[in-house]
């Protein structure tokens, strides 16, 4: 069950009546707090007389602010919840920033930049195309960035000379993203957080607009997010902050854990209220995630509990090396399904790890037995540089307006348009209110560049409109060949890659040719049509109805807010998990409230998963199991596969899967006659 049932406890009910003052609700894994901010969000509107428009609710994903936007609109009708804020920190920054952009020297329609297009910038900076190089300082200024500090402060604050160098580096990159009239992801939130903190009167037309913030999973925000949600609700504290601090699991991207003590701090008047009752989890689970979680220093003390009965022991696996670990993993979803007689789905089943590279041998082991499965929490197929450096030139095709993909289509591959050339189009753009695709048709914008970049421009803009009157018409698949053999995409590819990372990638762009003609064969859709929604799409997209129905390969970073019938936790092993970095730098709180998180997951069954050995590095390595798991009470486990220990399948287990397989077998055949 994974949310409360129709009436809500008195804790929920006083969180979502409270309008006292600044409010913080500790909401425990699996308590309710989606119910709890919708409901709140329902009752200001209805009970309270509040207009839709002048309510936020800020979330950390798009998908659970589609989450509580559909939640929110079954309760009230989609008429009483028009003009409702329900988005996360950086769209509403995009908002306010779109919405103020001539206060700090920006047009209405400018660019975001992704982490692609904005490395390609620190690379120019650098000199460097070293992805390790652009990684670090793209990472460093990003966090800077977080911190709410200007280029300037992070020259002050820096510790070495690599921080000095990185922050004169800053200091051009914004420079460079004005020029182009861009900004990227932590910009959204930074330069509105600036705004309202130098000009008072647009504070105070923010916080007149937005009666009352509901944030949700707190303990996630950063110094900048933070700052953002003290501008917009004022002195008086106009909001219901959400969170727990036991899943605090993001500080390597910059959330700050300490404003949760800083609410108390900035809000003496804050009250508190505690979610703790589970709505997910059996009660055999619950002991073992508060007794590991028990071992971190607390902010807010709290003990979840649930009415779900004791429900059966958490097993502990140790497998003989990391092949087995898979195959067991695999195993055991099938002995589980078959035991269920076809009451589970293969979507009732997640595998988490700590570590991306973990998956591959999981993927192998389902594909083997030929179980359906999905990725989450690694990178899409659309995400990929050389896939969107593609999708940059189809959405100018299809929008020649589009200011980021004409920057990136008329720099990859590189043809003489240069930072100058660029800087001089946009400036014109700015001053004219046109996009740079119009300023580059524009006389009076190309007299004023050097005559190398003119002629480039004039080239690359010829080939675009020559591919635009020939897209509406000619067979997708064959024309995107053309354009890539025109911009000699492949050898760009080949010349500027590592090793076989060129012809891997030179693969995944022949994979959306092949989608691209097959689609354009089958619907009967030109490119334009084609580009014009591929945007959209990710990967799974592309995946029919009948495979909706997958077991759930992820990271536990990208599993947190989710939760699962039945989990196995693979990979619980010193130095994996805990990671042996995070031990080093003395991050270990952060892995137990990660191992916390992974726990909470779990509805109906627990596995944690250890190797005996494993290889690392070309030899075998011996860990010992994570330390985590001497940290739970151990009369909630059941070990097996341990020297000496129970077998991981009993003999009665064994006997009641071949059982399962001939009632299968049987039934087949008796299909068939």
């Amino acid at each position: 069950m994974s949310t409360p049932p129709f009436q809500l406890n008195p804790q929920q009910l006083e969180a979502v009546h409270y309008l006292g003052g600044p409010l913080f609700v500790l909401a425990g894994a699996g308590s309710g707090k989606t119910r709890v901010i919708t409901e709140k969000i329902a009752h200001l509107i209805r009970e309270v007389g509040y207009a839709p428009h002048n309510i936020a609710a800020i979330t950390f994903t798009n998908k659970a602010a589609a989450e509580m936007q559909e939640r929110t609109a079954a309760m009230l009708g989609s008429r009483q919840t028009r003009g409702l804020t329900v988005c996360t920190f950086h769209s509403l920054g995009m908002r306010l920033l779109r919405e103020e952009a001539q206060h700090i020297g920006y047009k209405k329609n400018f660019s975001v930049f992704d982490g692609s297009d904005s490395g390609k910038i620190i690379a120019e900076l650098l000199g460097s195309s070293g992805r390790d190089a652009v990684f670090r300082a793209q990472h460093k200024i990003s966090l800077w960035k977080n911190d709410l500090l200007t280029p300037e402060q992070a020259f002050q604050v820096a510790s070495n000379e690599w921080e000095r160098q990185t922050a004169q580096l800053y200091a051009g990159y914004q420079e460079t993203l004005h020029s182009y009239q861009a900004v990227d992801f932590d910009d959204l939130i930074l330069l509105p957080t600036r705004l309202l903190q130098n000009e008072a009167g647009i504070r105070i037309k923010w916080q007149m607009r937005l009666l009352h913030l509901l944030v949700d999973e707190c303990q996630d925000t950063n110094t900048c997010q933070y700052t953002l949600m003290k501008l917009l609700t004022g002195a008086e504290g106009r909001f219901t902050a959400v969170g727990d601090d036991d899943q605090s699991i993001y500080a390597w991207r910059g959330a700050n854990m300490e404003n949760l003590r800083l609410l108390q701090q900035d809000y003496p008047a804050l009250k508190i209220i505690k979610l703790e009752q589970n709505y997910r989890s059996s009660a055999r689970i619950l002991r073992v995630a508060n007794q590991v979680i028990a071992n971190n220093p607390k902010l807010f003390p709290k003990t979840l509990w649930s009415q779900y009965g004791e429900g059966e022991p958490v097993r502990i696996i140790a497998c003989q090396n990391e092949q087995h670990e898979a195959e067991y993993a695999a195993g055991s979803i099938i002995r589980r399904r078959n035991q269920s007689g076809g009451s589970l789905n293969y979507a009732d089943f997640a595998i988490l790890y700590r570590s991306n590279h973990q998956a591959r041998l999981f993927e192998e082991a389902l594909r083997s037995a030929h179980i359906p499965y999905r990725v989450s929490g690694g990178q899409s197929f659309f995400e990929k540089a050389e896939i969107k450096d593609i999708l940059a030139y189809l959405r100018l095709l299809a929008n020649p307006d589009d200011d980021p993909a004409f920057l990136r289509a008329a720099t990859t591959p590189k043809r003489g348009i240069g930072d100058a050339t660029l800087s001089s189009l946009n400036r014109y753009a700015a001053a004219t209110s046109c996009s740079l695709y119009a300023a580059a048709n524009t006389a009076e914008a190309l007299a004023q560049l050097p005559a190398a970049g003119r002629e480039a421009l004039r080239q690359f803009t010829a080939l675009m409109q020559s591919y635009q009157s020939r897209a509406q018409s000619e067979p997708a698949g064959s024309l995107i060949q053309e354009l890539l053999a025109d911009i000699r995409y492949e050898t760009y590819l080949l010349e500027h890659e590592e090793g076989k990372s060129g012809e891997i990638k030179w693969r995944n762009v022949q994979d959306l040719c092949a989608w691209l003609a097959r689609k354009g064969e089958q619907d009967g859709k030109t490119l334009i049509e084609l580009s014009q929604t591929i945007a959209l799409m990710n990967l799974l997209d592309s995946r029919s109805k009948e495979e909706t129905d997958t077991v759930t390969l992820s990271t536990l970073h990208a599993s947190k807010g989710l939760e699962y019938p039945h989990v196995i936790l693979a990979g619980c092993e010193e130095g994996l998990f805990p990671h042996a970095d995070s031990v080093e730098e003395g991050n270990l709180d952060e892995e137990r409230r990660l191992m916390y998180v992974g726990i909470t997951r779990a509805k109906h069954s627990l596995t944690l998963t250890h190797c005996v050995k494993r290889r690392r590095q070309g030899g075998w390595q011996f860990p010992e199991p994570s330390r985590f798991i001497d940290e739970m009470p151990q009369a909630d486990l059941k070990i097996l596969g341990r020297k000496g220990g129970e077998p991981i399948v009993s003999h009665e287990e064994g006997k009641a899967n071949l059982r399962s397989m001939l009632d299968m077998l049987n039934a087949k055949m008796g299909q068939g006659k």
